[in-house]
Order: C-alpha cells, then structure tokens, then sequence
C-alpha cells in the first residue's frame, strides 16, 4: 500500500491479523483501520459500509467514526472491499485509484437490460459462430485507455441522483462515456457459450460493459453473469476475511 499521506499508513485486518485481538479503545488506532474484505454475494458496498460501522460503534463504545469504503462493488459481485475507519477514510481515494484485477465470467447469446444477472434477459441471439480463437483477436481492440458506456444501472451520478435509481423507477437517463483503461485481458476458459477471463482494469471500468461490448463485437449478444474482484492494488482476495470470520472477531 502506498497512501498518498505518508505520516497515514493505518493498520490492515486482514486474515493474518484475525489471531490478534482488536483493542477495545479507539485512540490507540490514531493512523485508522482498513478492514479487507471479501463482499458477499447480493451486499451493496454502502450495506458492508454500515454493519462495520455499527460493529465498530458498539465494539468501541463510541457514535462518532468515519466509515467508507475505497471503492464500490457491484452487489452481484464478490471480492475485495477495503472498508477505511477513522483517518483511514483520508485515503480511500488514493486506494480506489489503485489498478484493479477481476475475474469475470461472461455468457453470449443473451442481453439484460443491467448487463448482468440483475435483471431478465431482453433478448436473445446465436453464439454457435462464437470460437476462442474468434475472442482473442477481438482483445486487442480492448486493451489500452477506451471510452466505455456505463450500465444505466450503475452508481454514476446524473444530476445529483444515483443511475440505478432512475433506471429502477423507470425514467430515462443519459448516459455519457467514460474514459478507463484496460491493461490486460486474459482468457482463462470457453466453454460455449461460457467465457471466463482475467481483466486488469483502473478504477471506474464496468466489467457489466465489458460483457455487452464482447457480445457487441461478436456479433451476438452476453451479460455478465459471475465477477470476483481478485485485487485491488497490493490487496489480494486470498487475504480478504469473510463476514462470516469477521463477525466473532468483532464481538
């Protein structure tokens, strides 16, 4: 980890640090806590945001703590999450402007209207023409700084209100496009009409899009329809404690 803030360098609990007990007084982490964590399936980021804060309020008997997160992760994705405490949240940006590796799992022939499993399929369309040796030669189209559309539902802002909120109450929304970039795309699997794959990605990329442009660019159509967000900077998913681990450690 390399915080913007040097004199900021807060203490990680990861899974090595679940076999030391947490102190029950919060002056004695005056540079903060980054909890790594692995979201479970189905949690928003802002939902493991507020059962940390509620067990950190209760764990250490204080109303006031800064708590957020360093990054948003779809709620149908799992994987790294760092939560920031205390003066960690100073350098949340700089750690959600960290490169970001997922590892997705995307399905041709269909389209949804969210790009993933959020919402029913809209549509249908052949894939059989679909080979791996078709996929690879389209990676290089998406490799390098892209401008991407975001999902309608997604957590951008349009006029001061969240896209997935219009989306849900059915207004239309306009979408501009964003400028990300992709470092790498790898192919792990095709098993048709299954593809899985590697993508090391800065931050702000919607895998969800990546999934539609493939389709798109193949002459199909695909959702996403798995992602694990493998790493986040320095910080791996094989270190990340579930909420499962995290709870007793925490009570």
């Amino acid at each position: 980890m390399h915080p913007t803030d040097k004199e900021i360098e807060p203490i990680v609990i990861d899974k090595a640090k679940l076999s030391t007990p947490l102190s029950k007084e919060i002056e004695d982490y005056p540079k903060g806590l980054i909890f790594l964590i692995d979201k479970p399936y189905g949690w928003t980021s802002s939902d493991a945001v507020r059962k940390i804060k509620f067990s950190l309020q209760r764990w250490f008997g204080v109303k006031n703590i800064k708590v957020g997160h360093a990054g948003t992760l779809d709620p149908l994705a799992t994987g790294v999450l760092m939560i920031c405490a205390g003066k960690a949240t100073k350098i949340a940006e700089s750690l959600q402007a960290q490169k970001k590796e997922y590892i997705a799992q995307i399905t041709f022939g269909a389209t949804t209207p969210s790009f993933d499993l959020e919402k029913e399929i809209d549509a249908y369309f052949p894939y059989k023409h679909i080979t791996e040796k078709s996929i690879k030669a389209i990676l290089p189209s998406f490799i390098g700084q892209i401008e991407q559309m975001p999902p309608i539902f997604s957590a951008k802002m349009i006029d001061g209100v969240r896209a997935y909120n219009l989306a849900r109450a059915g207004k239309e929304a306009k979408m501009k496009p964003s400028l990300v970039t992709i470092y790498n795309i790898e192919v792990i699997s095709y098993d048709s009409p299954v593809l899985n794959i590697t993508i090391n990605c800065s931050k702000g990329t919607y895998v969800r899009s990546i999934a539609r442009d493939f389709g798109e660019a193949l002459e199909s159509g695909a959702h996403l329809t798995g992602l694990i967000r493998s790493s986040s900077g320095n910080f791996k998913v094989n270190n990340a404690i579930s909420f499962e681990k995290l709870k007793p450690f925490l009570e």
